[in-house]
């Protein structure tokens, strides 16, 4: 997992108006938090932040007053309408230091000739791995997968020094049969065919 090295700030001014104000010069507010310390309350650099956080649990390597910091995003609040970042929090942490997060599963292969759907039970794993070793995703295959069939926690690979922080038996995935479609309307049929023939 590569850090994304940011340069923050400390700062001084809360409040409504001042998060405004640090947001209209296309940054963001934050607070950094964990180990026992006082929260540092610090601006980032909004389009740096907002890249960074395309990588789900990024590592984040903070330059804030001529001292080094890691951190991982634990809440990040976005504008419901714009989409921008209005707030972040995050979790300071050492290497070599365990963190419980989430990371994104994903599927590959094709499941069994039929109807069916897959459907994500959980969107993410709960684990917990080295800080700076945070798996970005977990791939789990449905090769060959049908109706009833489900894929339970213990089944997902993990990498190595990442385990699970959900009950084994949890269900990741599981496949359901695709509903019946209603039947087109009376004569519906019947135009297409005209429509094709002329």
């Amino acid at each position: 997992m590569s850090e994304v090295k940011l340069a923050a700030t400390v700062r001084s001014e809360f409040g409504k108006g001042a998060a405004r104000r640090i947001r209209r010069e296309d940054k963001v507010p934050g607070v950094l938090y964990g180990h026992g310390t006082d929260p540092v309350h610090v601006t980032l650099p909004g389009h740096d932040l907002l890249l960074a956080l395309r990588t789900p649990n990024v590592l984040l390597a903070l330059a804030i007053d001529g001292k080094n910091e890691l951190a991982i995003p634990k809440a990040v609040q976005r504008n419901p309408l714009k989409g921008f970042i209005e707030h972040v929090d995050l979790l300071l942490v050492k290497r070599g230091e365990k963190v419980s997060v989430d990371i994104p599963v994903l599927t590959e292969g094709d499941l069994a000739p039929g109807a069916f759907l897959v459907e994500h039970v959980l969107n993410a794993l709960p684990v917990e791995a080295e800080a700076t070793h945070i798996p970005e995703s977990v791939t789990v295959s449905i090769e060959g997968l049908s109706a009833g069939d489900s894929v339970l926690a213990k089944d997902v690979t993990l990498p190595k020094g990442t385990t699970l922080t959900v009950e084994d038996d949890a269900v990741v995935i599981q496949v359901l049969a695709a509903q019946a479609e209603e039947p087109a309307a009376e004569g519906t049929e019947g135009e297409g065919d005209e429509a094709a023939e002329a």
